[in-house]
């Protein structure tokens, strides 16, 4: 598989690989702690960001499709199943962090998460469009890949859902073709992390 897309956990081997936890903020699964791998690359959106994302998504996603490309620790796509998804993909190509998804995923008896271990660019070209209510994205911040995953992204959201976006700059939608006619609702940042809530433009 090229080498083209590695996910928030890749470089796995430096570090000790040994676990830590994650919790889950709201939702049914509220204050669950997750084990989380400790491995180089690995950066699991923080408690502060999640609470604020769920807080301009609404609180629970009831019924909504996600997709998680870069699921990492899962936290984004964890969060959005305990606030009642009815599906929630998670794409990681790493196969230790996979395997830590896969096992979460069975403590919780999570049935609405789908874990697929692959390459999170190819894997997207691959989905049909308008499939998911909202596209959690949130590459390395090392790897360039963020004007990639935007294109193959955005087509992948239907008309009135939402994409999510981390990166280590803030993000302007018009320096980025992908995101024509997409409109910046809100965005913050805490420490080194921007993050951004988008939505397509009304043209009503």
């Amino acid at each position: 598989m090229p080498r083209s897309a590695p996910s928030r956990a890749a470089g796995a081997s430096s570090k000790s690989g040994k676990p830590h936890a994650i919790r889950i903020i709201g939702g049914d699964w509220k204050r669950t702690p997750l084990p989380v791998l400790d491995l180089d690359g690995l950066r699991p959106t923080p408690d502060r960001v999640r609470e604020t994302l769920f807080n301009w998504l609404g609180q629970r996603l009831d019924g909504q499709h996600c997709l998680d490309l870069f699921a990492g620790s899962g936290a984004l796509g964890f969060e959005a199943a305990s606030r009642g998804a009815a599906r929630v993909l998670m794409v990681e190509r790493n196969g230790r962090a996979a395997g830590q998804l896969r096992a979460n995923q069975q403590r919780l008896d999570a049935r609405m998460i789908e874990i697929a271990e692959a390459d999170g660019l190819r894997l997207a070209a691959s989905l049909a469009p308008a499939s998911f209510d909202v596209v959690f994205l949130d590459p390395p911040f090392d790897a360039d890949l963020l004007g990639k995953a935007l294109e193959l992204s955005a087509p992948l959201v239907r008309a009135d859902g939402f994409l999510y976006v981390e990166s280590g700059d803030a993000l302007e939608p018009a320096n980025h073709a992908p995101l024509a006619g997409w409109e910046l609702v809100r965005q913050g940042k805490a420490g080194a992390v921007h993050f951004h809530l988008l939505q397509r433009e009304n043209k009503e």
